[in-house]
């Protein structure tokens, strides 16, 4: 059985090639909480604790149902650290998020 993600990424806004906000939903036991601003610190922190985020959307009228992408992963490179869905990544990238 795999491990539930603890996360999932709907909407990012960037500046300079790293995330200011990311908007999302965090699990809270067996559901999901309501719409949660990430700051980039408070993302960075959550991925170095280990906590898995995925890429995608809820799905209306579902509840806690969500369509996943692709997960989100910490990418060191250069001695930097980046949130991205692409392991090669050179700056914050989260392939298929819209902005916001």
């Amino acid at each position: 059985m795999t491990k539930k993600i603890d996360g999932v990424i709907e909407a990012v806004r960037y500046k300079n090639g790293q995330i200011v906000l990311a908007r999302g939903y965090e699990r809270r036991g067996f559901t999901y909480s309501d719409r949660v601003l990430f700051d980039r610190k408070t993302l960075l922190e959550r991925l170095q604790k280990g906590m898995r985020f995925s890429a995608g959307t809820r799905q209306i009228y579902k509840a806690s149902t969500f369509t996943l992408a692709k997960p989100i992963q910490l990418v060191k490179a250069d001695g930097r650290e980046y949130i991205s869905t692409d392991e090669n990544a050179t700056q914050d990238e989260l392939e298929g998020v819209p902005f916001f």
